[in-house]
């Protein structure tokens, strides 16, 4: 009997070494994955045990005893714990503390926040293009394609001033990684997601532990053996400042087994090296942009959203319960990478409340209340112009033009070529101006704002005046039809064709016409016509 149990616990280590080895498992009581791995040893220790029947029930006059079954109680009962700590710390029983998971400023404006949109910095490019940009150029490396693929990672940084998006390329295959790993992945593509312009940057050590490798240079792996302890979360490629390629692998605790998830510290793992150096979360060096994943920053946001009011509220009374909106973007600012999403209400009226902005290293984040599209009303108002060219609109950017919250779209052809630009108004996504993109986002700008209406102003950036006209004049600038009038005070105006058509055209020298108007740059415009 003691042979048997002897070579039982001997075999179920060696299963147990192997299965540790293939699931790697962080060990930590409060990953659900490393109960999954104790829960399998266990089975499979219990399943030797079947070699000797006796060893499982023992038979004493007909009865069965619980002596065999005993540690099936016992892993049930430790289940059944971890069941009602994760209850006890669900939003069932501490909803305040799930709404507080993100701190979110709401006393700033968004034109004090961000400032008015550079065009010579503004990211275009999404993943979907930057993906085509980067395959086509490993598609002329006659030496690398037969040997490496392109991940589909594009992490967009900020990289020495520049908005860019990276990603490694990885082994072709399991084939190619034995014949390669001697030298390792030998590069990393850019893409450019303002002008477009893709590189790839040739590696003078080549990177031994990526995600595709195997055995001990598998990146996982390498990172389980240095950091057993750890609980990992997505891992992001990124480049320093001297363009020297890294794993930004954060660290995450959580308050039960599994459940409510946060962002302790960031591993920074050298992948030409093998060496990683662990930060606390508030002293991550400022090259590195990406510490929170993007769909923990959303469920936080549903948190702080759904839970103010408690958990009851969130399910049947809803008062003052909102949501974030399906999709979300990247915006870059002040050296930073932002998310973007829109706020909207649970009853999912196709507009929003406001938005809110998320600092992806800091996780400082700001609410700014301005009733106005949803992103997908955007992006099918814009379609909409164009509906007869089929084209297909990019998730807005977020930018501010002209003091005004804007979506910035590219419309782009079924082979993923940007044909326009589309401007659409956040207040009203019935205002929105389409421009071909071969004339220059500067140029589809300009289009939008000579289309800008008066409506499209607050009524406090208004002053009101009576004017009689001594000279007018029109021309067309880009398409549109702009008039310049010049009154008897010798004061000069533009108005757009755009403000009141039934009336502009049939303007003449002498009438007097009362109009709201704006002062920008040196340039008065009339707004609206009363």
């Amino acid at each position: 009997m003691k042979k048997s149990l002897v070579i039982r616990i001997i075999i179920t280590i060696i299963i147990a070494l192997l299965l540790f080895y293939i699931m790697i498992p962080a060990i930590n009581l409060k990953n659900p994955s490393f109960w999954w791995y104790l829960l399998m040893i266990f089975i499979f220790y219990k399943t030797t045990a079947l070699i000797d029947i006796k060893d499982i029930f023992i038979i004493n006059s007909n009865k069965f005893s619980l002596k065999g079954i005993r540690s099936y109680i016992v892993v049930l009962a430790i289940f059944v714990i971890i069941m009602g700590i994760n209850f006890v710390t669900s939003p069932i029983m501490s909803a305040k503390s799930y709404s507080k998971r993100i701190l979110i400023d709401d006393t700033t404006s968004f034109t004090d926040d961000v400032a008015e949109v550079n065009y010579d910095a503004l990211p275009l490019l999404d993943k979907t293009s930057s993906q085509k940009l980067g395959d086509r150029v490993m598609g002329q490396m006659s030496e690398l394609v037969s040997q490496f693929v392109v991940s589909d990672l594009y992490t967009q940084i900020n990289y020495n001033d520049e908005i860019i998006r990276v990603t490694p390329l990885e082994y072709a295959s399991i084939i190619k990684y034995f014949t390669n790993r001697g030298e390792g992945v030998k590069g990393y593509i850019t893409v450019n997601s303002v002008d477009g312009e893709a590189k790839l940057v040739k590696l003078d050590k080549g990177m031994r532990y990526m995600p595709s490798a195997l055995f001990n240079e598998n990146l996982e792996r390498k990172l389980r053996f240095l950091y057993p302890t750890e609980i990992f979360d997505e891992f992001n490629f990124e480049i320093d400042n001297e363009g020297n390629p890294y794993w930004i692998v954060p660290t995450v605790n959580y308050t039960g087994i599994g459940v409510k998830k946060e962002i302790t510290g960031v591993i920074i793992f050298d992948p030409i090296t093998g060496k990683g150096e662990k930060y606390d979360v508030k002293n991550v060096p400022t090259w590195v942009d990406h510490v929170y994943n993007a769909n923990l920053i959303i469920e936080q946001i549903d948190n702080w959203g759904a839970y103010q009011d408690g958990f009851l509220n969130s399910i049947f009374g809803q008062k003052g319960v909102v949501r974030t909106t399906d999709g979300y973007n990247y915006t870059v600012m002040n050296d930073d990478v932002y998310l973007y999403t829109g706020i909207t209400s649970v009853s999912s009226d196709q507009s929003n409340i406001g938005f809110v902005l998320c600092n992806m290293r800091t996780k400082e984040t700001h609410f700014y209340s301005v009733a106005g599209a949803e992103e997908y009303s955007a992006m099918a108002s814009a379609e909409g112009q164009v509906q007869q060219m089929k084209y297909e609109a990019s998730f807005p950017l977020l930018i501010n033009l002209n003091n005004r919250p804007t979506y910035l779209m590219s419309l782009k052809d079924n082979a993923g070529l940007v044909k326009m630009y589309a401007f659409v108004d956040v207040v009203d996504y019935q205002k929105v101006v389409v421009s071909d993109a071969s004339l220059g986002i500067k140029q589809a700008s300009n289009n939008y704002l000579n289309n800008f209406t008066p409506d499209s102003v607050e009524e406090s950036q208004l002053s009101d005046k009576k004017i009689k006209i001594k000279s007018i004049s029109s021309a067309v600038v880009n398409g549109n039809s702009n008039y310049y009038i010049t009154d008897t005070n010798n004061k000069k105006y533009k108005i757009s064709i755009n403000v009141d058509s039934s009336k502009i055209p049939f303007l003449k020298v002498g009438d007097e016409i009362n109009i709201s108007y704006t002062i920008e740059k040196d340039i008065t415009e009339i707004t609206r016509l009363k």
